[in-house]
């Protein structure tokens, strides 16, 4: 029996009492029944003791959960004063009150309901621009097609006109078959222009490495250089990711056309290369006729040209400039009148698209 117990109930017994055997069943349930009060007050102290930790990790918890609502909220209110910087329709509704939780998830529902539809509407205008462009460059084709058949034609007529009655035309009718010829070409060439320009995409190209040193090689040999003409390079030039063909065509219209307005008794051209982070910069400099500032920005729109020059569209920097935006790049020229010019453009190391 517990000796607390024990002593208690002897203060209150006699001797003869408490050595009494009938008493010992009712001592007996007594020490039973503090031993399980004992136990249950032990139960009541853990399961108030688990009950306190569950609660305070409830708690914990709680205020976690309180502390993310009061983050989640402050981001839409700064989503909010974004949102107001553009004028949207609910601005004048939410300058001049405080927006609550739900209102402000409300508001953010209905914008970002209207900005997936102007979405939606933006990917309809790109499909539909898509479409037209592919029309027109389709349209460029047929009508280039149909256009050099009838060119081809003439030239060809001329020809003979020229050859079968050599001895019954005079030197002014002559003249005049070779006009026509020369007309002839110029159409060609500036059909062919256009046909060059219309089929610049950027959804038809393809980036792959190119060796631009060998390229610069290739275009030396499939060019015509006069005599008086110098074409070098101070270093060798880097592979970058492009498309031979688009490359070839920038390359070659900026040496040709430094070639062509080239007055110098001896005309020096000069091509080299820069590396930046993320560019490749390349220049074209020459001593010829220089432009005056004024044309720097014309020189580069469509059709547009300085001088009538027979073998001139007027396409060839047009064309050179829309390859370039093509690799993500820039152009842009220095020139002085009689001294020269300088044409630079960048290429982007990694074009959008490439692996």
């Amino acid at each position: 029996m517990n000796s607390l117990l024990k002593r208690q109930i002897r203060k209150y017994l006699n001797e003869a009492q408490a050595s009494d055997k009938d008493l010992e069943p009712f001592i007996d349930a007594v020490n039973r029944s503090y031993n399980n009060f004992d136990e249950q007050y032990v139960m009541q102290q853990r399961a108030m003791g688990l009950s306190s930790d569950e609660l305070f990790e409830a708690n914990r918890q709680l205020r976690q959960e309180a502390q993310v609502q009061q983050d989640v909220i402050s981001k839409l209110k700064r989503v909010i004063e974004t949102l107001k910087f553009y004028e949207l329709p609910e601005q004048k509704k939410a300058d001049n009150k405080e927006l609550d939780g739900i209102k402000l998830v409300e508001f953010i529902d209905k914008q970002t309901k209207e900005i997936i539809l102007m979405n939606k509407q933006r990917e309809a205008l790109f499909s539909e621009l898509a479409y037209q462009n592919q029309e027109l460059s389709d349209y460029a084709h047929m009508v280039s097609h149909d256009l050099k058949s009838p060119l081809r034609s003439i030239d060809a007529l001329t020809a003979w006109l020229k050859e079968d009655y050599e001895v019954l035309v005079d030197a002014n009718g002559k003249e005049n078959l070779d006009l026509i010829r020369n007309n002839v070409e110029k159409m060609d060439l500036l059909i062919n222009g256009i046909l060059e320009y219309s089929t610049i995409s950027k959804n038809k190209v393809e980036f792959y490495k190119v060796d631009v040193d060998k390229l610069y090689y290739d275009i030396l040999d499939s060019i015509e250089i006069p005599d008086h003409i110098s074409i070098h390079k101070n270093q060798h030039l880097p592979t970058v990711k492009g498309d031979k063909y688009r490359l070839q065509q920038l390359f070659q219209n900026l040496i040709t056309n430094a070639i062509t307005y080239n007055d110098k008794a001896q005309g020096s051209i000069e091509v080299g290369f820069e590396e930046q982070d993320q560019f490749w910069q390349f220049y074209i400099k020459d001593n010829g006729k220089g432009i005056d500032k004024v044309y720097f920005e014309k020189i580069f729109e469509t059709f547009k040209k300085l001088e009538n020059r027979p073998t001139s569209t007027g396409i060839g920097l047009s064309i050179v400039k829309k390859i370039v935006l093509l690799f993500e790049g820039e152009i842009w020229l220095e020139s002085t009148v009689g001294k020269g010019t300088t044409f630079y453009f960048t290429l982007k190391k990694e074009p959008h698209g490439t692996a």
